[in-house]
C-alpha cells in the first residue's frame, strides 16, 4: 500500500509497505544534494528522498536504526526491546509482521518499567499509526519486522 498523507521533510516517515520491505522518507540534511520537493502551488516544502528497507528496523522520527536484530517474532527477546526502550519514546508501535503476534509479557518489561506505552499490531498497521502519531508531533517509535 502507498500513502499519500503530507509529509515533514524534518522527519522520517513510511511512503508504503508491502510483503518483505517498507519505504521511509531520509529527512534532508545540510549539504544533501537530493532533489527539492515542490508542491502543487509551486512552494519549496523542502527535499525528501526515499529508502526501501528490506530487513527489521526501529523508525523514529529522528532516527533510522537498519537491521534490527530480530528478523521474526520467535527471535524476539527481552533485550531487543530494551534496545528500543533505551530510545525514550512515550510510546512504541510493534509491527509483528504480516500477523499480530502478542509477545509474552515477560518480554515487554523494558516498557514497562520506564514506563513507556507499548501497542501491538501488524506491520501495515503499525506504519499507518507511526505517520498519524509523528503528524501530531508524539515521539513514537515504530520497531517493525517485515511482512
Amino acid at each position: 500500500m502507498q500513502f499519500n498523507l503530507e509529509r515533514d521533510p524534518r522527519t522520517h516517515t513510511f511512503i508504503s509497505y508491502a510483503p518483505g520491505q517498507v519505504v521511509v522518507t531520509i529527512p534532508w540534511r545540510e549539504g544533501d544534494d537530493t532533489p527539492l520537493l515542490v508542491d502543487r502551488d509551486g512552494e519549496v516544502r523542502g527535499r525528501i528522498r526515499h529508502e526501501t528497507l528490506t530487513t527489521s528496523v526501529i523508525v523514529m522520527p529522528d532516527q533510522l536504526i537498519r537491521n534490527w536484530p530480530p528478523q521474526t517474532p520467535t527471535e524476539i527477546t527481552a533485550a531487543h526491546f530494551e534496545a528500543v526502550a533505551a530510545l525514550q519514546p512515550e510510546v512504541v508501535l510493534f509491527g509483528s509482521g504480516a500477523r499480530l503476534w502478542w509477545p509474552p509479557s515477560s518480554l515487554l518489561e523494558p516498557f514497562i518499567k520506564r514506563g513507556i506505552g507499548i501497542e501491538v499490531m501488524d506491520t501495515a498497521a503499525a506504519c499507518r499509526t507511526y505517520n498519524i502519531l509523528v503528524y501530531e508531533a508524539r515521539n513514537v517509535a515504530a520497531a517493525l519486522l517485515m511482512i
